[in-house]
């Protein structure tokens, strides 16, 4: 069955719609630079009115049996995955990742929808001994109301399910607002909603070239009682605040700055492995990769020429083609921060093993590159590099792992590898950080609670405790005799 997915309206509680103003804006593929589309502009005063819309099919929604809201949940997983390959082609063509990868966040984010229709049958409350006779006392779980997410353009389809799948799960209903680089994904879902029967008014997505006046009418309007946001932690910020006035629930996951820690009794192999799947996955544009490789003095030399050695086979190009590990990045901007924090490193005595400049493609690609000799004076030891660049650290014992792992105002991921069992067991409970990965590149599922901890973010997404956020707990007090 085919199904037109290229879809450039907003879709709102009466379907698909333009801007009331008429205006578009261009989205483009950061492989070639060509325009994929015009999509509808929406702008604060429509968001007002979605707002409204969306509160009136909350008040049915929420009414839903657990049940019957699984079941809808449950198709509309049936028929992403039914649809991976041309959702994961629309998914490269916006954003730029290989297309392998991009078909791997379709199935992640179908995972999303998948385990909120399951946890949906499990939203239990509790009977609690009362304080006097006659007493009775309960804790009910209720849907908190009018959800707004707003969301990154590096995982435009999976950073909206895991948000979507809980809320709706729990009873919420949401307004989307995805970035301007990628809203094709996020329109594409809103599709497969309609074909699952998700009521209207329940999941709306509004695309908008507007970002900071839209994003004002989500986190300030009193009819949303939650908002959901990932993206960096300057703006994570400005929403916090703007958040404040009407006392909302928030929940953000924010920037990274992630060390991976390779100790002198890891399988080395095996780190590079991880620190190759951790670093370059889409092209070094997640929140979550390796930001800092800490290596430890006795393997220093060994461990980075086997990275050298492994960047180097990396294949850059456009993400259709066939065998295409690093795509492009998603803008000019996000070049010109790569070539600067390269540039300063270089300055401040890195040395450049593999890469340090712009693919012969052109565009926004760059060569995946390895600096050793990097040092917490450089300022990609400070900032997300967001870019296929691993710079390598070099430290002397586990304390000042440590230490160097947590000198960051961030904390969302930490990675180390080593088969000391007592070091494990201390390394991993001496990061300050959200999520751990010992012996492992890669930790992201919908079973396990994601997030981050100090300025990387509150909150947790997936998981058990994923739908928390979108609930109230009310106290009922009862007399009975």
């Amino acid at each position: 069955m085919s199904i037109n997915f290229l879809r450039t309206q907003a879709y709102r509680a009466q379907g698909w719609q333009p801007a009331q103003s008429g205006a578009t804006f261009s989205v483009t593929n950061p492989a070639t630079g060509e325009e994929i589309a015009q999509v509808a502009d929406i702008g604060p005063e429509e968001v007002a009115e979605a707002v409204a819309e969306a509160q009136t099919a909350f008040a049915d929604w929420r009414q839903r049996s657990a049940t019957d809201r699984a079941k809808l949940l449950h198709r509309w997983y049936e028929l992403m995955v039914e649809h991976a390959d041309a959702l994961a082609e629309l998914l490269t063509a916006e954003q730029g990742k290989p297309l392998a990868e991009a078909k791997g966040e379709i199935l992640y984010g179908a995972g999303f929808i998948e385990w909120f229709a399951e946890e949906a049958r499990r939203g239990y409350g509790d009977l609690i001994p009362g304080h006097q006779a006659g007493m009775r006392i309960m804790a009910l779980r209720q849907p908190v109301g009018v959800v707004s997410a707003i969301t990154p353009w590096n995982f435009p389809n999976a950073m909206i399910t895991r948000k979507a799948g809980a809320a709706l799960a729990a009873g919420c209903v949401m307004l989307v607002k995805p970035a301007e680089a990628t809203p094709l994904s996020a329109l594409a879902l809103a599709v497969l909603a309609e074909k699952a029967g998700i009521p209207p008014g329940v999941f709306q997505v509004l695309p908008t070239s507007q970002p900071k006046a839209v994003g004002h009418v989500l986190t300030t309007h009193p009819g949303i009682r939650k908002v959901s946001f990932t993206g960096s932690t300057a703006v994570g910020k400005i929403l916090l605040k703007q958040s404040a006035d009407t006392v909302k629930r928030v929940s953000m996951e924010l920037g990274g700055n992630a060390p991976f820690i390779v100790f002198d009794d890891a399988d080395i192999p095996a780190a590079v492995e991880g620190a190759i799947a951790s670093k370059y996955r889409n092209a070094g544009q997640t929140c979550v990769c390796a930001n800092r490789i800490l290596v430890q003095d006795a393997i220093y030399d060994e461990f980075v020429e086997a990275l050298t050695e492994a960047t180097r086979k990396l294949k850059v190009g456009p993400g259709m083609e066939d065998g295409v590990d690093i795509g492009p990045l998603i803008n000019q901007a996000g070049l010109d921060k790569v070539e600067r924090l390269v540039a300063d490193a270089k300055a401040r005595g890195a040395k450049v093993t593999t890469g340090g400049e712009r693919h012969a493609l052109g565009g926004t690609f760059y060569t995946p590159t390895v600096l050793e000799g990097a040092t917490m004076a450089m300022e990609l030891a400070q900032t997300e590099i967001f870019g296929p660049v691993a710079p390598v650290f070099r430290f002397h014992t586990e304390a000042e792992a440590i230490e160097l792992a947590n000198a960051t105002p961030f904390g969302l991921a930490a990675y180390f590898y080593g088969r000391d069992l007592g070091r494990v067991w201390r390394v991993a409970e001496g990061l300050d950080y959200g999520m751990v990965g010992v012996n492992t590149g890669l930790i992201s599922t919908p079973v396990a609670p994601f997030g981050g901890m100090k300025e990387s973010g509150m909150g947790r997404e997936g998981s058990k405790y994923g739908m928390d956020a979108y609930q109230e707990i009310k106290y009922v007090a009862m007399q009975v005799g």
